[in-house]
């Protein structure tokens, strides 16, 4: 993984921070410290940072997104 796909990943994690179970804010926190520092992480971190990548940031279809504001305005478009 090149640098800038570690700092991306790092970047749209950080929404999520406040979502996170114990154990992954304690490893997301020091990946963001490693990031903030310039640091490469090693193999075992970028795993780990592609899993919470995975499980919290998942990304969202059009239609959900339809469907979402179906429901926010009464099923109006």
């Amino acid at each position: 993984m090149t640098r800038s796909e570690q700092h991306k990943l790092i970047q749209e994690l950080k929404y999520f921070a406040g979502k996170m179970s114990k154990e992954d804010s304690y490893a997301f926190e020091m990946m963001l410290k490693r990031d903030k520092d310039d640091e490469d992480l090693d193999e075992a971190s970028v795993k780990k940072l592609e899993q919470l990548h995975a499980a919290y940031a998942k990304k969202r279809s059009v239609q959900e997104a339809e469907e979402k504001w179906k429901k926010l305005t009464g099923g109006k478009k």
